[in-house]
């Protein structure tokens, strides 16, 4: 009798042992919030790393644009039409900024032809959004008004941004540049100078009124008497985001010209742009 009832205490045991694995078991697979089974956890088994793939770095991330038709056009005495078409585009990205900045110009005085010129330029600008950046350009000229068939510049230089606000944008820069000029008839010139610029972009008013100025100052190094400057000044009424109305000012110089061909060049024009520059 005393060895059965220690066969019964021993199988007791047993069972009550099973049944608190199996309960043990059960609250270590039991279900999260998901529907999902939480095995228990491996020690053996480590975290894996992060294989997410970072985002490659973009070239260029902002694309800005504007285009520019000015003009002015008398009938009278002196019948005169002037037109010009302008674009300014620039390509940002983190490290290089590309912009170009086209422009056409046709003009009638009396019926004869005056002005038919073409100028194509090409800005590389490396580390633009720091103080100080560096960059390249080229730029391609054709002048029925002082006769040149075909002018090419290329060059490099340093910028130096001094202001640079929400409301006013002042960078100067300098650049070493050869030049070579294919006249109509004069011979053809070639020498390079050192190219200055001063440029300006401000905004007054709460953006209702702007003024912006650029002005180049290039004197051949080869040859001081052989200068060149340009300046072009315009005032800007932006009637929304997109339109604005503007009137520009533009002074050129150059020393070296054909025969019969004044140095100075001035003119004053009216016009409209749309873009969102």
């Amino acid at each position: 009798m005393k060895n059965l009832t220690c066969i019964r205490f021993l199988q007791l045991l047993a069972f009550l042992f099973l049944l608190n694995s199996a309960r043990a078991l059960a609250q270590d697979a039991k279900p999260d919030s998901t529907g999902l089974k939480l095995l228990p956890a491996d020690s053996t088994v480590a975290p894996k790393p992060d294989t997410a793939i970072a985002p490659p770095r973009v070239l260029i991330d902002t694309i800005r644009y504007r285009f520019i038709g000015d003009g002015n056009f008398t009938k009278g005495n002196v019948n005169r039409s002037l037109m010009v078409l302008r674009a300014e585009l620039t390509f940002s990205g983190p490290v290089i900024n590309i912009a170009t900045n086209p422009r056409f110009t046709y003009g009638e005085q009396n019926g004869i032809l005056a002005e038919r010129d073409t100028y194509v330029d090409l800005f590389v600008d490396v580390f633009k959004k720091r103080k100080t950046y560096v960059f390249g350009l080229a730029a391609l000229e054709t002048s029925n008004l002082r006769r040149i068939d075909f002018r090419q510049m290329a060059g490099a230089g340093i910028g130096y941004r001094m202001i640079k606000t929400k409301s006013h944008d002042l960078s100067f820069t300098n650049a070493l540049l050869y030049e070579s000029t294919n006249f109509f008839e004069k011979a053809t010139v070639t020498t390079i100078r050192n190219s200055f610029r001063i440029k300006g972009k401000h905004s007054f008013l709460s953006d209702k009124f702007r003024f912006n100025h650029l002005t180049f100052i290039q004197p051949a190094l080869n040859d001081l008497s052989n200068m060149r400057w340009n300046t072009i000044l315009s005032a800007e009424l932006p009637l929304n985001k997109w339109v604005t109305l503007r009137t520009s000012f533009e002074n050129s110089y150059e020393s070296v010209v054909e025969v019969g061909r004044k140095r100075t060049d001035s003119r004053i024009t009216f016009g409209i742009s749309v873009g969102n520059k």
